[in-house]
This record gives C-alpha cells, structure tokens and sequence, in this order.
C-alpha cells in the first residue's frame, strides 16, 4: 500500500525545496525525499563552504599587502583550522535552515532515504511506497573521477572531500584548469601552499576567450601558483612525499610531487541508481536527464531540475528551474528554459563576470560587431582600492545596437556585470547603457563609457 501526494520532489537542492514551498503554499501535498544532505551542492560543497574560503583568502591576502594601505602588521600567519571552522559554520547553518524550513512546511512530508523509482508513478524510499501523477528530480551531480593511470592507488580529493581537509597541504596538486581547480588553486596558494595546476588543455578555462584565459593565468602565476598545460597521458603512482603526478607536457618536468591531490576534472550526475528504467526515463549518453524547454522529460509527469538535467551547472539556473516549473504548473506562466541568458562567475581574486556570448562565439555568429574593452587600470574605484588587474569587454551587433556579451575580470565584476544582463534581459539596445547615469565611484560608472569607446571588429 502506498501513501499518495499531489507532487513527489526527490532532492532538496536549490530547486526542491523552493518548489515544494511554492506547491504546497497552492494548497497541494508533497513528499520531499533527501537521501543525504539538505541544501545540496550549494550549500555543502559548493558556493557557500568554498566563497567562505576565499573571503579567508581575500583577507589574509589583503592583510599581507597592509603596508600598501598604510598599516604596520607583523608576520601573517594562517590559522587553517579556523579557516575550515569558519567554513564549517557557514555551511552548518544554511544546511539547518533548509532542513528546519522543509520539516516545518505545512503539507509537506520529508522523507531521507534513497528513492527508486518501482514505476512510472511509485517510488520506494527505504520500506516505504509513495506514489504520485507528478514527480520533480532535484538530485544534482557529484565530482567526476577519470580513470587516470594509476589514480586507484593513490589518495586524492574532490571538491566535496577537501570540504573535511584537516592539513593545509604542503604542495597541493590541482588536475583541472578550470572554474573549480582554479579557484582553489588560487586560495590554497594564500593560505600557503605549494600549487600546482595542471592541464590538458592549451590553456585554461577554455570556453572563456584566449584574452580572459590569459589574463587569468596572469593573475595567479603572479601569486606564485605553478600551470602546467597541454598535460596528456596525466598518471600517478605513489611517493614518499605524498604523490607523483606523471604529466607529459611540451615543457616542464615530466613528474609533479604533490603532498595532496585534488581532482576538478568536471562533474557527473547522480542518475545512475534512481530506477529511471522503471519509470521510462530517458538520459544522454553522459548520463544526464533530457528536458524539454519546460524542463519535462520524455515521460510527461516527471520533470528534471537542477544540474541533473544538464541544463546549467550553477545555482542560480537551478533555481530559475524552480521558478520555470512553479511558473508553468501554478501561475500558467509559459516560461521556458530558452528564456534565460547565459550568465555566471568566476570567484578568483579579482572575479569573472560573463554574461551572454564570448567574442569567440559572437564572431562564429557571422554578425557585423563592435567591441569595446577598458583595463581596469583606468577604472578609478579599482585605482582607489588598489586593485587594478583585469579588464572589462562589451560585445554588440553593429546593425541591431543588441548586447551580445561582456566579460569584466576585475574587482566587483561578478556584481557589476549585472547591469549589463539586466538590460540584455530588457532587450534593449546597448544605448540604454550609454546614456544611464552611474554611481561615483564605482566600477559600474565605467560600463557606459566601455561601450562608448567600442569599436568596429575586425
């Protein structure tokens, strides 16, 4: 016998529990089933543990250079411990939030336990049946592990492991040049540590253009972490220091000793153990849940939210998923997953802004363009705060004046970019921009004259 609810929602990451706050607010019941922990990737091994950690790096950076600010410190030492407690706290209490909200929602029943599906419609989580015409998944992804020569015999960390580090690595190795290695690349190297980035790649995070890319590797080469690049055959075996990372790159030694390891070759979703077969469910061949631009699978009733359906890898697209679903299913709101434009941050110091096309895909676009960049050594309110390096790039269609992209690397650029989504949301012309009057100082103020100083491509 099986307890029946109006809406099964089996994950409470960002979307779940927004949902099923929204569902059960519309007077309908939900079962809501976590088999581990609440908040999801977000609030336990992804944006709230790790940007508590680089506001630890932020300062404890900033307090070394005080001497240009006019203080007088001593030594600057890092307690790592209390790094991790800080971070601990932070996580700790958004993931007792989310979990007190949902227990105490009314209509709403929590289950923990591993759902599977025994049916299209019945899913079985421990020794109990629930069943229901509308089931939601919310179930994430987790770090990727390739099968590396060698990687099973040796010790290594994911983004989730390193959340329960309680060393602070000697010499930190970092496969994966991307968004996640490098921004623990960056705050390992400032609370201390040897690093070194290697990866495949000619260069790193290779969906942004070659001039960002650049810039970046600037940044943290500058504070001394090492890179490494086009790494093939990458292998490891163990050492008396800890790990050899056995790369063949086109210069460099042919071996890295790492006290540590951290994998950040990309993520893979957590579809494999949830009886989609039962339920009809079809997945792309990584594994991923396919979606409609409703985010329904082939199977109408059940809908796939979140970085499970390989739709968007961030937070905030998981929780426009959320909103994409109440808005189809409560408010007969016809909003789609087409609707959104392409837009996150990367937490390095200074961060990455982006928002829509790179001049890489602007140009592959055939379009006639104008592009403007400024260095942020001419932005006054970076001058000010002794913070200069990176730039900011506007990309436009020169015969329709429409906001096709724009990246600022540079202090407040995963703030100040806003401005520039919000109006390609508006879909209005970059003129709007241009003629807006902007706070001073700020690094916003200078978005208009970017754009006024734009150019032809060519």
């Amino acid at each position: 016998m099986s307890r029946n609810f109006d809406a099964i929602i089996i994950g409470a990451g960002q979307a779940g529990p927004s949902l099923a706050g929204r569902l059960t607010e519309a007077g309908r019941t939900v079962a809501l089933v976590e088999r581990k922990l609440f908040g999801g990737t977000c609030v336990n091994t992804g944006c709230m543990p790790t940007k508590a950690m680089v506001a630890s790096a932020y300062a404890i950076h900033t307090a070394r250079r005080g001497a240009e600010y006019g203080m007088t410190t001593g030594p600057i030492s890092v307690d790592f411990a209390r790094v991790m407690a800080r971070k601990e706290k932070v996580r700790l209490d958004a993931r007792a939030g989310v979990e007190s909200w949902l227990k105490n929602m009314n209509n709403c029943t929590v289950l923990e336990g591993h759902a599977r599906f025994e049916s299209p419609t019945e899913i079985r989580v421990g020794e109990e049946l629930i069943s229901s015409e509308q089931v939601f998944l919310n179930v994430g992804a987790r770090a990727a592990v390739p099968d590396f020569a060698g990687i099973d015999e040796v010790s290594y960390l994911t983004n989730s492991s390193i959340m329960e580090l309680n060393h602070l690595p000697g010499h930190l190795v970092i496969i994966g040049g991307s968004y996640i290695g490098l921004e623990f690349a960056q705050m390992f190297r400032r609370f201390g540590s040897e690093v070194t980035v290697i990866e495949k790649g000619p260069r790193l995070i290779a969906r942004e253009d070659p001039d960002v890319s650049d810039a970046i590797r600037a940044i943290l080469e500058k504070e001394g972490v090492h890179i490494r690049l086009n790494a093939e055959c990458i292998r490891f075996a163990k050492h008396p220091n800890g790990v050899a990372a056995g790369v063949d790159c086109t210069s460099g030694a042919p071996e890295v000793i790492g006290s540590d390891v951290l994998l950040a070759t990309g993520r893979r979703p957590n579809t494999d153990d949830l009886g989609l077969d039962k339920a009809g469910v079809k997945t792309d061949a990584r594994g991923y849940i396919e979606v409609d631009d409703f985010l329904r699978t082939n199977v109408p009733h059940i809908s796939a939210m979140g970085e499970c359906n390989g739709r968007g890898a961030f937070t905030h697209t998981s929780y426009n998923d959320f909103e994409i679903a109440a808005a189809n299913l409560i408010d007969n709101d016809p909003r789609r997953v087409s609707d959104r434009i392409q837009t996150y941050a990367l937490y390095i110091d200074p961060p990455l802004g982006r928002a829509g096309m790179t001049e890489t895909e602007a140009r592959k676009s055939g379009r006639k363009l104008m592009i403007g960049t400024r260095p942020m050594t001419r932005v006054g309110r970076a001058v000010e705060k002794g913070e200069t390096q990176g730039f900011m790039k506007v990309i436009v269609d020169a015969d329709t004046n429409e906001i096709l992209g724009a990246s600022i690397l540079g202090t407040g650029g995963d703030e100040a970019i806003q401005s520039i989504l919000d109006v390609m949301y508006a879909k209005k012309p970059y003129t709007t921009i241009l003629r807006a009057v902007h706070i001073h100082p700020t690094v916003s103020e200078l978005i208009p004259t970017v754009f006024g100083d734009m150019s032809p491509a060519t």
